[in-house]
């Protein structure tokens, strides 16, 4: 689903943030990826939602080689990547419903297709009773969980998540990772969680570590987190 074939980033100010990378993340699959602050974590996520391109390499989402994308065809792929924020990135003045209803929009889905997805959505996520709410009235739990809503509502085959969990207490951020396991189960999504997080570190089969721009895979616990 998403694979990097020796892949650099290089900027002219500050050298290489990514050298040389190279994984392949499969359907279903859920990777965790850490470092440190300016380590090369946001350079990929913004790889994979073609904010940039490589300097040298090859890039691949759903068998899309994203260096022969033109210009006209990047709106498209970006919706087929879901992104999760920390800050939750709702519309305040928009009620739970409209806010996670965006992407469909954007998509132009049937409205009455577009309500079934938004509520079916919404109720995987525990918030089926808050669709009429306002995002100012939600706990940050709630709005997190209203965030991860609007990313899989359009079902799409990759998810980013950039730190879901830190604003959360452990309860809460375990919740978000079953959420999140859950919809790459069910729909074959691969997903990406960039986080600091270390109390849901156990959880993921897959680590990735950043460290000068060079990724290092180790192999997680990945305990199941239901028990």
């Amino acid at each position: 689903m998403i694979r990097f074939e020796h892949v650099t980033k290089r900027y002219a100010e500050r050298g290489d943030a990514l050298r040389d990378v190279s994984f392949t993340l499969e359907p279903g699959e859920m990777a965790f990826l850490t470092g440190h602050s300016g380590a090369g974590k946001s350079t990929l996520l913004r790889l994979i939602g073609l904010l940039e391109r490589p300097t040298r390499g090859r890039l691949s989402v759903a068998g899309q080689d994203l260096g022969a994308l033109g210009r006209r065809q990047i709106p498209l792929h970006r919706r087929r990547v879901g992104m999760i924020f920390q800050d939750h990135r709702l519309l305040p003045d928009r009620n739970v419903f409209d806010n996670v209803s965006l992407p469909l929009l954007a998509a132009g889905m049937h409205p009455r297709e577009l309500g079934k997805r938004v509520r079916a959505a919404l109720d995987q996520v525990g918030l089926l009773r808050l669709e009429h709410a306002l995002p100012t009235s939600l706990s940050s739990g709630e709005q997190q969980r209203v965030g991860i809503a609007r990313a899989v509502v359009a079902r799409p085959p990759v998810i980013l998540a950039d730190e879901p969990t830190a604003p959360l207490d452990s309860t809460r951020a375990m919740a978000v990772v079953r959420i999140l396991n859950d919809m790459a189960a069910q729909f074959q999504t691969a997903i990406i969680v960039v986080t600091h997080d270390e109390k849901i570190i156990p959880t993921f089969k897959r680590i990735y570590h950043i460290r000068d721009g060079v990724t290092h895979e180790e192999a997680g616990e990945g305990r199941s987190v239901g028990g």
